[in-house]
């Protein structure tokens, strides 16, 4: 395995002198609507004619229902701008609220050379194909493994590999039946392929998987027939937070569910409230680091007078994973997309991560445990995929 490549950012400048803010996990954003970069080597109203720095496109809600996640990867993305002090890229942002096909259509007509973004699945989709005839690679923010490929790669955070880790950890620690309740609708079908898979991988038995629609009664429903499989040393709740902590306290209260340990997804990484759930302490679940997160976090309070997204991570690592592909991309040539496929891969604000050759973000995860009031790191994530 080569060397991981890591990307080499101004942690110095992530610290902040005296007592941190730690931002809890699940925090919504608040305070003033953060605003728009002004920084001059960030965001333009028209592009001036540029031929020291490279051009990359960022394509994100600025307006309409997701504005307020689009904005703090902007912001971020300014953040990591100033960390890095680079003066060889110049992002622009472009609204995909106003039309994903006619963002990306401008960005690549201002002579834009890789796209950041976009968020959503359904505007990956519509990007991809255009993107792709105009040569430019596009790092989307979405998570929806169905758009990746074709010069498309994911960065956001995947639930399949969460599974996999949290089973894999439970079944070195001696559990070897699993069982699990899954949400109908296309992420639960995902999550649900996942579990069978990972399972098998490890070794383990799953000796029932039942779907249910979100309802207390479907919810206890689903729990009745799993207490009519034989016993299992670990349930998996595959959905967020709300919904396990509906669900858990009928896995207590059932038969094979009692002593069970529950696992969950990295969904529960930005659900704090999960830690005030007794029938969820010392449940396992999977997810990137917040380490420095949190201190991404505080600075960006600082800057922006507001709590950012927690997906906020995905601009700043973009930016940092573009910043170090561009010290050896000359201005004014394609982006060297196979630099993605680096085997070592890369390493930012969320911890290491590397693309498969699918296009999808490949992570190194923790396993965090619900403790009261908290959550505790009980399996460290790799710092390289090198280890």
């Amino acid at each position: 395995m080569k060397r991981s490549a890591r990307i080499m950012f101004a942690a110095a400048a992530l610290m902040v002198a005296g007592c941190q803010t730690i931002i809890p996990r699940g925090e919504q954003p608040t305070g003033p609507t953060p605003t728009q970069s002004t920084e001059p080597d960030t965001v333009q109203q028209g592009l001036p004619t540029d031929t020291q720095r490279h051009r990359v496109a960022l394509l994100v809600p600025m307006s309409g229902a997701n504005a307020g996640v689009g904005q703090s990867i902007a912001n971020a993305t300014t953040l990591a701008m100033l960390d890095t002090k680079t003066e060889k890229v110049r992002i622009t942002t472009y609204d995909t609220n106003l039309g994903a096909a006619a963002a990306a259509s401008r960005a690549l007509a201002e002579g834009n050379r890789l796209i950041l973004g976009p968020l959503m699945a359904e505007d990956a989709r519509i990007v991809g194909p255009i993107a792709q005839k105009a040569g430019v690679p596009v790092i989307s923010f979405s998570n929806d493994s169905s758009v990746a490929g074709n010069g498309v790669y994911l960065l956001g955070y995947n639930t399949n590999q969460s599974i996999e880790r949290v089973v894999t950890f439970a079944k070195s620690k001696g559990m070897n039946s699993f069982a699990a309740l899954v949400p109908r609708g296309t992420y639960g079908e995902r999550a649900g392929t996942s579990m069978l898979r990972a399972v098998e991988s490890a070794g383990g038995t799953v000796v029932s998987m039942q779907p249910f629609d979100r309802s207390p009664g479907s919810i206890t429903a689903a729990v009745k027939k799993l207490d009519a499989a034989s016993a299992y040393d670990a349930v998996l709740i595959a959905d967020g937070g709300r919904v396990a902590m509906q669900a858990a306290p009928v896995l207590r209260k059932s038969v094979h569910g009692a002593k069970a340990r529950v696992l969950g997804t990295e969904l529960w990484n930005t659900e704090s409230a999960i830690a005030g759930a007794p029938a969820l302490q010392g449940a396992w679940f999977a997810a990137v680091s917040d380490g420095l997160y949190r201190q991404l976090a505080t600075r960006y309070r600082a800057r922006f007078g507001s709590t950012p997204f927690r997906l906020s991570s995905l601009g700043y690592d973009s930016v940092l994973l573009t910043v170090r592909i561009a010290q050896d991309w000359k201005v004014g040539t394609p982006f060297p997309a196979r630099r993605l496929s680096d085997a070592g891969g890369f390493s930012g604000i969320d911890g290491a991560f590397r693309f498969t050759r699918g296009g999808i973000a490949e992570r190194a995860l923790e396993v965090n445990q619900v403790n009261s009031g908290s959550f505790g790191v009980v399996d460290a994530a790799p710092k390289s995929f090198g280890e």
